[in-house]
């Protein structure tokens, strides 16, 4: 069932989506050569509970194995999503997508960004320039009255006319007072097909784009999950409202960007 968010829950849905950006962007300001996932865990879990939430996505169950053991996914190079932090270093080069969730005044934050670690290849450069493209392309076409396949077909055709490959078996999902809410919102499509949307649908939008084939393995720890060719993935998400007819952007990527300007 898919509840529609009234104008209050709204403003506390982007409460809690702001405070995920802000956690994003404390580790944009240390991501860089030689910093560990564990450590990019570690400081943002800590900048949650310190703003009086708690992370989300610590002891999300797993049907098929334990529980997710951070607060934090953090997923290197060609693992896709749900990579468990860990204690190698990261290298020059590398490009880690992070992603975030926390839960604030009963109401749950969901963003990603795939972040590079010092100066990465041109191809590299290409495949997260594309992916984040295709998000606003997303957002772009989120407005009352269409469907939730005009938001699948615009990533889709923008990615794979770039030759990239969609990711069909991790989709994005309603969000409100639960992370995961109806309805799933595929990154493939046709326009016209779907559910409706409509002023107070709450979702998450996350493209999760390959640099060769779409096909996946799961790793042995039942959580992350890498492309089978091992090239590089990349993963943008914001949360939106649907709102006065149009998409109303609750995360924000705008600090994250100022951050890497000033780095580069």
């Amino acid at each position: 069932m898919i509840y529609l968010k009234t104008e209050d829950e709204i403003e506390l849905l982007r409460q809690a989506n702001l405070l995920v950006s802000a956690t994003l962007a404390e580790i944009a300001k240390v991501i860089r050569p030689g910093v560990t996932t564990n450590q990019l865990d570690t400081l943002a879990e800590t900048f949650i509970r310190d703003h009086g939430a708690e992370p989300i996505f610590k002891g999300f169950p797993n049907p098929y194995g334990s529980d997710f053991p951070a607060s934090i996914c953090a997923s290197v190079n060609e693992v896709v999503v749900h990579g468990i932090p860990n204690d190698v270093p990261l290298k020059e080069g590398d490009i880690v997508s992070v992603d975030c969730g926390a839960k604030l005044n009963g109401f749950c934050g969901d963003s990603c960004y795939t972040f590079a670690v010092g100066e990465i290849s041109e191809e590299a450069k290409r495949l997260l320039s594309v992916t984040k493209d295709a998000l606003y392309k997303a957002i772009a076409v989120a407005n009352a009255g269409g469907r939730l396949g005009d938001i699948g077909h615009a990533v889709q055709s923008h990615c794979e006319a770039q030759g990239y490959g969609v990711v069909r078996e991790f989709v994005g999902h309603g969000i409100g007072h639960e992370m995961h809410e109806d309805p799933q919102v595929p990154n493939y499509g046709k326009e016209g097909s779907g559910v409706q949307l409509k002023n107070g649908m709450c979702i998450a939008i996350e493209p999760m784009i390959t640099q060769g084939s779409r096909e996946l393995r799961m790793l042995p720890d039942r959580w992350g999950v890498v492309t089978r060719d091992r090239k590089l993935a990349a993963h943008f998400e914001h949360t939106i409202a649907i709102h006065n007819g149009k998409a109303d952007i609750l995360s924000s990527f705008d600090t994250i960007e100022e951050i890497e300007r000033q780095r580069h």
